[in-house]
């Protein structure tokens, strides 16, 4: 079997990576990927992964059986609708139900409808009236969402009334968002520790995978700007079977079959992001594939080829599929570029790594890097080519194992300026749990 995957980061990579263990795959293919995923994968960095069209053509070329549609974007914008069209199989959403990512106000409204808990909220494209709400509502921290995507960073927790208004101001007046920004989501702030889970789903079976933590401040202590993650464990030891049977209960089974009734069914990866607040858990967002830094320390933990459970969900008979699960713990560092979340340099050369770009006991996966030479030359040089760089991951019986093993690593990898939180996992180690 030939697969091709969409995307170029350290999701894609961990991605490409479970597929490459099972042994009904002959050739691996990634548009664009990178320097760690060119080992593994044969790399197509002419293709963008929002070029739908270029894609489709990619795809006539190469005859793959498979197309993994990765990143949100071409998610939202119809990859998968135009690569049906076309006569190939995929694994991941199509347009109008990638919507649940791509628009916060649809899934807003959908929870609404059906009962799904989440935040109190409302949606304004008038600035004025936005501005009416915060001041009428009073209430601090609030949070405001841009409706549609934003590379992670339309949303903002205003800690008083002059930040709200600013915020509002800012997407719907200025315009710094676009089009994403033309309308937005003014909610209340929940309290509670966050959990991530994604789950597979065909459109009416949904199999939720291991339950993860992810760090998104860039500094120990949770200080600092948010980021794209820097750094997961898996599992997330106050995700309990208790509310694993709530999650399933009120959100994950509601939320695919209202996705049905909607005529939007919802085939590939769903991303629930939680917070266990004192009355329950809540929604916080959704997103239409997997998780990035999640998938790091999710994929390592599975058992069953991941390429079965992506005919599965093509084919529609996830029920009948049983997901396997290890018992064990994963941990994912993040190193990035120095200044990372907002202004970096790249093209540092990346030191302590093989020629194939990992390191003996972990994973390492690329999500900013390129290479410099063939991959099977010895005097090959991965570069850094992007704010996150590599997520070291290992596994252990232990969650401090596996962060031993992940930071262990780490020491020996090196490159200018390198910046990664040394926290990774603390809060839940300090919480009186370990992950065995």
């Amino acid at each position: 079997m030939k697969i091709l995957t969409v995307g170029g980061g350290g999701r894609e990579h961990a991605i490409i990576t479970a597929l490459s263990r099972s042994p009904k795959v002959e050739k691996l293919y990634a548009a664009p990927g990178n320097g760690g995923i060119s080992a593994i994968a044969e790399c197509h960095p002419e293709v963008k992964a929002t070029d739908i069209e270029g894609m489709v053509s990619l795809a006539k070329k190469l005859k793959p059986d498979y197309v993994f549609v990765a990143p949100d974007d071409p998610l939202v914008m119809g990859m998968v609708d135009r690569l049906n069209e076309a006569g190939f199989k995929t694994f991941g959403p199509k347009a109008k139900a990638a919507v649940l990512e791509g628009s916060k106000v649809f899934s807003k409204g959908l929870m609404k409808k059906y009962g799904i808990p989440t935040a109190e909220y409302e949606t304004f494209t008038d600035p004025d009236k936005a501005i009416a709400y915060i001041k009428e509502k009073n209430s601090y921290p609030t949070v405001i969402k841009c409706d549609g995507l934003a590379l992670g960073k339309g949303v903002i927790i205003a800690e008083d009334e002059a930040q709200a208004v600013n915020a509002v101001k800012s997407m719907l007046l200025d315009g710094k968002f676009g089009k994403s920004g033309s309308e937005i989501v003014i909610e209340e702030y929940l309290t509670g520790p966050e959990v991530t889970v994604l789950a597979f789903t065909d459109g009416k079976t949904v199999k939720p995978m291991i339950s993860s933590m992810d760090h998104k401040r860039a500094y120990d202590g949770d200080k600092g700007l948010n980021t794209g993650g820097m750094g997961t464990i898996a599992p997330n030891p106050l995700y309990t079977a208790e509310k694993q049977a709530e999650c399933m209960e009120k959100i994950f089974l509601p939320t695919v079959r209202a996705m049905e009734k909607e005529g939007r069914p919802f085939k590939g990866c769903l991303y629930f992001g939680l917070m266990l607040t004192p009355g329950g858990a809540r929604v916080i967002e959704y997103n239409c594939r997997f998780g990035d830094p999640e998938t790091q320390v999710v994929l390592p933990l599975l058992e069953t080829d991941l390429v079965d459970i992506m005919e599965a969900v093509w084919e529609e008979r996830l029920v009948g599929l049983d997901i396997k699960w290890s018992d064990k713990a994963c941990a994912c560092v993040v190193m990035a570029s120095g200044g990372y979340p907002e202004k970096y340099e790249t093209g540092k050369e990346i030191k302590g790594l093989d020629a194939k770009g990992q390191y003996e006991g972990v994973y390492v996966y690329h999500a900013g890097t390129k290479i410099e030479d063939d991959y099977l030359k010895k005097e090959a040089k991965y570069l850094t080519a992007g704010g996150r760089v590599l997520g070291i991951t290992a596994v252990d019986k232990t969650l401090q194992g596996a962060l031993d093993k992940a930071y262990g690593a780490v020491k020996d990898i090196a490159f200018e300026k390198a910046h990664y939180r040394s926290d990774i996992g603390k809060r839940a180690l300090e919480s009186g749990y370990d992950l065995i």
